[in-house]
């Protein structure tokens, strides 16, 4: 499937119309998810009305903007109108929202075309999208293995060619690790950058949604139409947003000086060989693109793991007390007593890694624990944020890899928990700091799959972490290659 740019074209030339454009992304999905299960949802009716609409406009001579008329997945994890929104979770298994999210809307008025809702963990609480209640997404790259997550769904639709692009959430990695799985470009934007107003909360101070695409030119104009103020959400940035799409240059060299630093602590130990040698390739490309490399510290960027595994699951065990069967969801149905259906309504609509992360946030809230570990944890935090500001007084843009590995076969971590968790170790203390961060293909391994390489950016820094991936991207060509396994 091509571009967006293309796309837009071929619409305003009238070469192809957005019907036609719409019908080949579902017919992909009636190929292809039988074996993929990137969607939980596919909804066809909504989407051929909305083409029908873009068409409309086109043949009364109106102006469209880019996204009009072009495929894109959501993930299930963000309302719908009308449109069934599950989190991948038996307890909101027939949950069908009154509203409308912020970032749907935006989209929707763009004139972009609405495929589907995309599997993902259940309440995005995973590494590999192995957790949800409905389906395990295969990678497209190899049927046998994860997609990562919890975005799994959203990655595995956009390097499938299901939809353009997606939209998925990032609350520790769950854009970027994905990505990197899947040989795709996913950011998560500065924390408050785009609104959360109708994203199912799992941990809120963390939780940000971002874009899927096959070019960082894509991605670009997918942060452009969902970024901005939304009164709706108290931690909106109320502040301008800059043009993304036209920053994007074909080289660092017009930009003379982008300083770009290679986080030490990233590399070596607990890292795939094939990985390290990759990434570290990656960056000499960057050097030879313009940019003057240099490494960096952030002594404590591996606390940023256990750190996450107190602050995530505390706010998850606050966010989650609301599904009790009493105002919406699943309720158990032959309760005798309030307190036995509350028990059992939580029993059976929540999967093994939610139960497991709820009771993991309780104990730290609990008495006599909070000063031990959910205050020393944020401390933590801002000590890690402190690390940051030091390396960003030095570069404007770090890197690093976005995971430690590739895409291993499913079920090979499902019985350890321990070692799922250490998917997200270089991704996590992006979301600690709340900075923005990228991941863009950068090569393969031995067995042809994907890598990614994560850059790193200061707060509202998107515009030059943009430029900086679409120059690498620009001297590079893993964007074009496509998967095998399907």
């Amino acid at each position: 499937m091509a571009s967006i740019r293309k796309l837009h074209r071929q619409l305003i030339k009238k070469e192809r119309s957005a019907v036609e454009i719409t019908q080949e992304a579902l017919d992909r999905i009636a190929q292809l998810e039988p074996q993929l299960k990137s969607f939980l949802c596919v909804t066809a009716d909504r989407a051929l009305e909305q083409a029908r609409q873009v068409d409309a406009k086109i043949a009364a001579g109106e102006e469209i903007g880019l996204l009009a008329g072009i495929p894109i997945a959501i993930k299930d994890n963000m309302c719908t109108e009308g449109i069934r929104t599950t989190c991948g979770s038996k307890i909101l298994e027939n949950f069908i929202p009154p509203y409308e999210s912020t970032v749907t809307q935006k989209l929707a008025a763009a004139g972009a075309v609405m495929v589907g809702k995309t599997n993902l963990d259940e309440f995005a609480m995973g590494s590999s999208t192995e957790n949800s209640a409905y389906q395990v997404t295969a990678n497209p790259w190899d049927l046998q293995r994860v997609p990562g997550g919890s975005s799994g769904g959203s990655a595995a639709a956009v390097a499938a060619e299901e939809a353009v692009v997606s939209l998925g959430s990032d609350t520790g990695g769950s854009i970027r690790q994905p990505a990197s799985f899947c040989g795709v470009v996913g950011l998560k934007p500065t924390y408050g950058l785009v609104s959360r107003y109708g994203l199912v909360a799992y941990a809120s101070s963390l939780d940000q949604i971002g874009p899927f695409g096959r070019s960082v030119e894509d991605v670009a104009i997918l942060l452009q139409a969902i970024a901005g103020h939304d009164p709706k959400d108290a931690t909106s940035l109320n502040l301008p947003i800059p043009d993304y799409v036209s920053g994007l240059l074909p080289s660092l060299r017009a930009r003379s000086g982008i300083k770009i630093g290679v986080i030490k602590e990233t590399f070596g130990e607990g890292l795939d060989p094939i990985v390290e040698k990759t990434v570290t390739k990656a960056i000499s490309v960057l050097q030879e693109s313009g940019a003057e490399i240099q490494v960096v510290s952030c002594p404590r960027f591996r606390y940023g793991l256990p750190t996450y595994y107190v602050i995530a699951p505390s706010e998850a065990s606050a966010n989650l007390a609301r599904y009790d069967g009493v105002k919406y969801g699943f309720r158990y149905p032959d309760a005798d007593n309030l307190i036995e259906m509350y028990q059992k309504t939580r029993a059976q609509g929540f999967g093994s890694e939610v139960k497991r992360r709820i009771m993991m946030g309780t104990y730290v809230l609990s008495a006599g624990y909070y000063d031990a570990y959910y205050l020393k944890a944020q401390k933590v935090r801002t000590l890690i944020k402190e690390d940051f500001d030091r390396a960003f007084s030095q570069v404007e843009v770090l890197v690093c890899p976005t995971a430690p590995s590739t895409a291993f076969k499913a079920g090979e971590k499902t019985a350890d928990p321990l070692s799922m968790y250490l998917s997200d170790l270089m991704t996590i203390p992006v979301n600690l700091a709340g900075l923005p961060g990228i991941s863009v293909p950068c090569g393969f391994d031995d067995q042809g799959l994907p890598i990614g390489m994560q850059l790193i950016g200061k707060p509202l820094g998107e515009s030059r972490l943009l430029e900086v991936a679409n120059a690498y991207e620009q001297a590079t060509d893993w964007h074009n290659y496509k998967p095998q396994g399907i």
